[in-house]
């Protein structure tokens, strides 16, 4: 973040200088909204949550250190009063990026999509991280909380800020890349994740297509040609457009893909002729695409080819509960893609499951409810029961009433009764699973976070992290005691 006094904020935000607090006061660090994570010239952002309100952590953060809070009453420490706390983020992250447009080289990058935002954002975040001064979001920072946190990381030094957006409805993408135009636009694909907040798949579209109408007028669309939806997009990009995927039109494809016995990708990136070989770290076939998102838009960005291919085998995965892969001592291995689930990404953890067993490991797939999905959501949960079937995935664990028609699925395809156990809470899923498991078995862990699997995965991990007041997982800087900052927007 750049320094900023009091009076920039104030100006900056829409708001006024609390009674008492100098005009000189000095912002140094980064914005937060957990006081916990506030440290010596910190801006502190007191967010009105449902279970708690930030201006109660006031007088905590200024302990920390904080020099500057923005607050909607007054608190007692230096401050700057606005109307809304969350309404003047983003404006002060919009002038702020502004400012930095002016004066710098800055680049933004915003990707969008139902499936594979996080991820792609940690690849991309660090292949441009290879090549100068990068700033992407920790976890999942893709709301009007999290988003302009990140953005005000930047500073003069800063060449590309990428940005994961996510949306809970039609206007939210709109909003974010008015906080944020963007350079270039990455659309990973329109999938069936919280239909029954949207109303529809084709209302996500609509949602979604909201970020590349927010691209500045040379900017540059990704998108991925392999879904019609997403392809179509490209109506309404202002400028260029940079197709990747396995079909017609491409510009950006992987070639000869094949996966290790780790479940680890491997593939050649063909880019107008040329041709470099790909190795991934992260598991899972479905990296692929991503790996070809990031690809296209680096190269959008003017990053060689070659230089894009080998930061790609360099990249892993960074953010928790999301296809991390554990070895046990014991010998049994977790994947633990506990984060969020939707029908698309629970469908590719399966297959990454079952490529990681192969024919010789037992493969254990710990499922749970898929939040959001509305009236689709019965039939949604037994297609996943029956996938599994058909990939040869030998036992499953179905935790939760609403995750029961995963079982039902299993049963009609054919899994025997004793291969399928429902139970109704994490700890009977974390007893079974003590009591049944064996050197050699490869371990699945996959719900939407709503769920609270992810309490499970740090169980079978090792972490046993400890719980936010409010059962959250521990929070990322700037995650809890506001709302969602560190969670993901819905789709």
């Amino acid at each position: 973040m750049i320094p900023l006094t009091a009076a920039d904020v104030a100006a900056w935000a829409g708001g006024t200088l609390g009674a008492g607090t100098p005009a000189d006061a000095l912002v140094t660090a980064d914005a937060v909204v957990d006081s916990r994570l506030a440290r010596p010239g910190s801006l502190f952002v007191a967010v009105a949550g449902e279970n708690s309100d930030g201006h109660d952590y006031a007088g905590a953060a200024f302990g920390a250190g904080a020099s500057l809070a923005l607050a909607s009453r007054p608190v007692e420490g230096p401050h700057v009063l606005v109307e809304d706390t969350v309404v003047a983020l983003g404006e002060l992250a919009r002038a702020l990026l502004a400012r930095l447009r002016e004066q710098g080289e800055v680049q933004v990058i915003g990707i969008t999509g139902s499936v594979g935002k996080t991820s792609t954002k940690d690849l991309l975040g660090q292949v441009l991280s290879a090549h100068a001064p990068t700033v992407f979001p920790v976890e999942s920072f893709n709301n009007e909380i999290g988003l302009p946190l990140t953005v005000l990381r930047a500073d003069e030094r800063t060449r590309y800020l990428v940005l994961e957006m996510g949306a809970s409805g039609i206007g939210h993408i709109d909003y974010l890349t008015r906080i944020a135009p963007l350079d270039v636009a990455v659309v990973l694909m329109v999938g069936h994740a919280h239909l029954g907040e949207f109303g529809g798949i084709e209302a996500v579209a609509q949602a979604k297509a909201e970020i590349v109408a927010g691209l500045v007028p040379s900017g540059t669309a990704v998108l991925n040609v392999d879904d019609a939806r997403v392809a179509a997009m490209a109506q309404v990009a202002p400028a260029e457009v940079v197709f990747f995927g396995a079909g017609d039109g491409a510009h950006v494809r992987a070639v000869d893909v094949a996966l290790d016995p780790g479940g680890r990708a491997r593939f050649e990136l063909h880019h107008e002729g040329e041709r470099h070989p790909v190795a991934l770290l992260v598991v899972g076939e479905h990296h692929v695409s991503n790996a070809l998102a990031v690809a296209a838009a680096a190269i959008a960005l003017g990053i060689p080819a070659a230089e894009v291919s080998r930061a790609l085998g360099s990249a892993r995965a960074i953010s928790p509960h999301r296809m991390q892969v554990v070895e046990r001592a014991d010998g049994v291995t977790i994947i633990d893609d506990a984060y969020n689930a939707n029908p698309d990404s629970t469908r590719a953890a399966l297959k990454a499951l079952a490529a990681m067993a192969g024919a010789d490991r037992r493969s254990i797939a710990v499922l749970g409810e898929m939040l959001e999905l509305g009236e689709d959501s019965p039939a949604a949960h037994e297609s996943i029961g029956r996938l599994a079937v058909h990939l040869d995935i030998e036992r499953l664990v179905v935790v939760g009433e609403g995750a029961s028609p995963i079982r039902h699925g299993a049963h009609d395809e054919g899994l025997r009764e004793g291969d399928v156990l429902q139970v109704d809470t994490v700890e009977r899923a974390a007893e079974a699973l003590e009591s049944d498991l064996r050197p050699g078995d490869v371990v699945l862990v996959k719900s939407s976070h709503g769920s609270g699997l992810w309490r499970l995965g740090d169980v079978l991990t090792g972490e046993r992290a400890a719980a936010t007041a409010d059962g959250s997982p521990p929070a990322a800087p700037g995650a809890d005691r506001a709302p969602g900052a560190g969670q993901e927007a819905t789709a």
